[in-house]
């Protein structure tokens, strides 16, 4: 893992309104909007803002697009790195490229995105010979997190596997659920209006996520746009 693994991400077009949360989450997040917008004033009563979040939940509930609208609404850079690529490094020298990472978000005051989270929790339990090593490298993400200036926001699909001494780290702790069948027809309804009438009825599915459920309504749409343009 290197600097080049770090993916900037462009958020301009990604808010808070565009994203299915609940009351709780939407609440939660809106705060910590408000504090980094009074950030200065806060610190002159010694009170800091909330600036390491952890979300968790089923994958494709919308964890990446709410890292991506946080940064968007505070107008910084979002970099994101993907942990699993951790495992297929040479572990020894993963702290330090690791502290790089976490040195540019520094500087930068960017947004640092780590998703799959989880794999370090999975790696630190692994019986095998490199499991020493391994929580030589939790420790080390430790006091990086400690250490962090920048605004850290950390995704995992697994959080019951992470430990506690990571989780703690976090100030701000919100879960994401699969979406129930209303706010489902909700998404898809919001999805087809903007396509003319002709394809907006599509068959839809439930008990999926928000990122299942638009590939599914795209696969129909594209697949009705084309047959129609055939016949042109």
């Amino acid at each position: 893992m290197h600097i080049s693994d770090l993916t900037l991400t462009d958020t301009r077009n990604i808010s808070l309104k565009d994203i299915f949360l609940s009351n709780d989450n939407r609440l939660a997040l809106e705060q910590v909007l408000k504090e980094f917008h009074y950030k200065s004033r806060l610190e002159e009563y010694g009170l800091p803002v909330q600036h390491k979040i952890l979300l968790y939940g089923p994958s494709g509930c919308g964890k990446t697009m709410t890292a991506s609208a946080i940064a968007n609404g505070l107008g910084k850079k979002l970099y994101i790195l993907h942990l699993s690529n951790l495992v297929s490094s040479r572990i020894g020298e993963t702290g330090q490229h690791l502290k790089s990472v976490f040195d540019k978000a520094n500087r930068e005051q960017a947004v640092l995105f780590l998703d799959e989270f989880d794999h370090i929790g999975k790696a630190r339990g692994a019986d095998d010979k490199d499991v020493g090593e391994m929580r030589r490298l939790v420790n080390s993400l430790i006091q990086l997190i400690d250490q962090c200036s920048a605004l850290l926001i950390a995704a995992t699909n697994h959080v019951e596997i992470l430990d506690p001494a990571l989780i703690r780290r976090f100030q701000a702790r919100m879960g994401f659920e699969m979406p129930t069948k209303e706010q489902l027809d909700h998404y898809y309804d919001q999805i087809v209006f903007r396509f003319p009438k002709g394809v907006q009825l599509i068959e839809r599915a439930y008990g999926i996520s928000y990122a299942e459920a638009q590939d599914l309504a795209f696969r129909q749409i594209k697949s009705k746009l084309i047959s129609q343009w055939e016949l042109d």
